[in-house]
């Protein structure tokens, strides 16, 4: 099979292809060393997008932007328009290519617009390559409001990235690197997801609506045995990634891993690494593709981080790591680390970084979702800290301590048969229960939800470590031996930061009753996660770094809890609607037919003790669930009636969210009571077995 790779995209190739060399030369620079656009290089560009997009077989283009909803948007527009004589003509303006205007107001603002202040920006980001799709040329931009506030993902870290190149660039200039001439955060997004038959998904308005189950009793098996980890991959799911790689390859997105994860009908997707921002960009047309290939091989796709209990929920595992424009890794630890001085240099940024910034990291990673998926054995707890390993960790502490650090030489492994590979052993395990691992040349942040927007966390980590360079830049600035003032460096780190480096078990109590001994943050809801994004020393940060003002702080915290409430809200009402119009009513009936097998028995003078017991129980699951749907339907009036965001959110968090789980428990004690044919939807091992 030969793979057109990237023929969808108006790549270095095709632009180098059909613009002079003076304009591609310039919007190189712009691309790669993030010099400032010319801003008459659009006519030319615009045109030249133009005629390769129609040659494609486009009718319209779009500004491809991120709002703060957790997925992409767009006003599609035609190329068509008409002349002065009357003629209709093909046409596409560098002035049309730089901006449009969506309805700000139609998007979540967080109070930096009001309803009617309608005028938004979308401005074109000629970083990431537009492409091609379904007649639309999709041209990603950044969106902002009418004063130039952020109102997306994008902008953020496009700031983000630009604030760290600079600062970097200024260290290593005092370290002696006289060549790099930008520096970008690298990426690679894996991305966990399940895959349910199309027809038992339209079946359930819980996944319809909500992304997840709101009912379910445990199935007989689940992932117990390991048997689907890696295992083969199903006929029908083979057929769904093959389609899905050669979509996302014609796209540019350079999806290379692709694999059946630990719960059953859950699967996971691995690219190659990629700048942060065009990452991100990538991993959001990821989702956006998976959902439609799913749809035409008759399957869902849910990306929903907790969609079955008693099962793994879904992440999206951040791998992120530092380079040069001239291929440099400042992550990468060498042959030799405890002599590697850049390298030692920015893992103590890191390290600071981190530890300082735990709780806006885990703030990165809140969303309704999550709530039910960390901390359970899945995934990381609520605990922001550092897996290094400990021949890394003990380098470290040797040089804090004075004592000579010597980097272990090479270890081999001895599998015990001749005929195999001897395998160097690598300088630690990976720890897959840390939420913040150092994995040999980048760290990967394990903490984030599978249907989150990754461009936050990055921005956190891009943030975090610009500012902690920024004080390196001040400890190393007109110093004679930089070697030993590194060394210093490093001792302070460990003495003041070496509380957030643990490289045991995450999962257990004993690291949270340590976690708690040692000062570290745990943050348990995606509630008080919010609220640290306006915690002083973190609006500081934003401010510093020139990523975001205090107003967008504000506005950001207000999004998230107005995104939390909602989804809450939706699932309440999905959860009322499925009980009172299919669960009770069905229980009910079923009742009355094992009342009137009882009652027949009875007549002919058999008496089924057993068959009472049952119908007693039937009957008292359906007195609880009548009962518990009128006092749902009471919380969520309540709920409607407080007025402050935040208060409605701890009020959901406190009371409502725990209702449902126990209101639940009860329906889905009588599905196990009830025939197959007489629950009125399909049930786990129909959903996870069933593909």
């Amino acid at each position: 099979m030969t793979v057109n790779f990237a023929c969808q995209v108006f790549d270095d190739a095709a632009m180098k292809q059909r613009l002079s060399p003076s304009v591609f030369e310039s919007l190189q620079n712009t691309q790669k060393l993030g010099n400032p656009l010319d801003p008459s290089l659009a006519e030319a560009v615009a045109s030249a997008m133009k005629d390769w997009a129609i040659e494609m077989g486009a009718t319209h283009y779009t500004h491809w932007f991120q709002p703060m909803t957790n997925i992409t948007a767009g006003k599609h527009e035609a190329f068509l328009n008409r002349t002065s004589s009357g003629e209709v003509i093909m046409e596409f303006s560098g002035k049309a290519l730089i901006r449009g205007e969506p309805d700000a107001s139609s998007f979540p603002t967080g109070g930096l617009r009001a309803t009617f202040e309608a005028r938004g920006y979308t401005a074109w980001d000629p970083t990431s390559p537009a492409f091609f799709s379904d007649g639309t040329i999709y041209i990603p931009t950044a969106f902002c409001s009418y004063n130039g506030e952020a109102l997306d993902a994008k902008t953020p870290l496009l700031r983000s990235i630009q604030a760290l190149s600079e600062q970097t660039l200024r260290i290593l200039r005092l370290l002696g690197n006289t060549t790099s001439k930008s520096v970008v955060s690298m990426v690679g997004l894996e991305q966990e997801y399940f895959l349910v038959d199309r027809e038992k998904y339209e079946q359930r308005l819980d996944l319809k609506i909500c992304g997840r189950t709101l009912f379910g009793s445990k199935p007989p098996k689940g992932q117990e045995l390991d048997d689907h980890y890696c295992g083969r991959i199903r006929l029908r799911v083979a057929d769904f990634m093959r389609d899905l790689d050669e979509r996302l390859w014609a796209l540019g997105v350079l999806s290379k891993v692709k694999h059946n994860e630990v719960a059953p009908a859950q699967h996971e997707l691995a690219p190659v690494f990629s700048s942060a921002n065009i990452a991100c960009d990538h991993n959001q047309l990821t989702m956006e593709v998976m959902r439609q290939v799913a749809k035409e091989h008759g399957l869902a796709c849910l990306l929903h981080e907790k969609p079955f209990e008693y099962v793994n929920g879904s992440g999206k595992h951040d791998n992120w790591s530092i380079n040069t424009d001239d291929g440099l890794n400042l992550l990468k630890a060498g042959k030799n680390p405890a002599e590697n001085h850049q390298f030692l240099l920015f893992l103590c940024a890191v390290i600071t970084a981190v530890d300082r910034y735990a709780d806006l990291l885990r703030a990165s990673a809140a969303c309704r979702g999550n709530d039910d998926r960390l901390g359970m054995h899945e995934a990381p707890p609520a605990i922001i800290s550092i897996n290094l390993g400990n021949h890394l960790y003990s380098i470290l502490k040797n040089i804090a301590s004075g004592r000579r650090a010597v980097t272990d030489k090479a270890h081999y492994l001895a599998i015990g048969v001749d005929a195999l590979p001897s395998l160097t052993q690598d300088d630690s395990d990976r720890n897959r229960t840390s939420p913040f691992a150092f994995t040999g040349n980048r760290f990967e942040f394990r903490m984030l939800g599978s249907s989150q927007s990754p461009a936050f966390s990055n921005v956190v980590l891009n943030a975090a470590v610009t500012e902690v360079l920024g004080e390196f830049e001040e400890m190393l600035t007109g110093v004679e031996d930089i070697p030993d003032t590194i060394r210093s460096i490093v001792a302070k780190t460990v003495a003041e930061h070496g509380r957030v480096i643990f490289n045991g078990n995450n999962y257990s109590d004993e690291w949270r009753e340590e976690a708690r001994k040692r000062g570290l943050p745990e943050i348990n809801n995606t509630v008080d996660a919010i609220d640290v994004l306006i915690s002083p020393k973190n609006i500081e940060l934003f401010a510093k770094t020139n990523i975001f003002t205090e107003d967008e702080c504000y506005s950001r915290r207000e999004i998230l809890l107005e995104n939390y409430a909602k989804v809450v809200f939706i699932e309440a009402n999905t959860m009322y609607e499925m009980l009172t119009r299919q669960i009770i009513p069905a229980v009910t009936k079923y009742i009355g037919t094992v009342a009137h097998s009882y009652n027949e028995l009875a007549r002919v003078g058999i008496e089924n003790a057993e068959l009472k017991s049952m119908i007693a129980e039937l009957s008292e699951c359906e007195s609880k669930l009548i009962s518990g749907g009128r006092e749902l339907d009471k919380l969520i009036a309540e709920g409607h009636t407080i007025e402050n965001s935040r208060e409605v959110c701890r009020f959901l968090t406190d009371t409502l969210n725990p209702y449902m789980r126990s209101l639940r428990a009860y329906a889905d004690r009588a599905e196990t009571l009830l025939d197959s044919a007489s629950w009125p939807f399909p049930n786990y091992t129909d959903l996870l077995f069933r593909v």
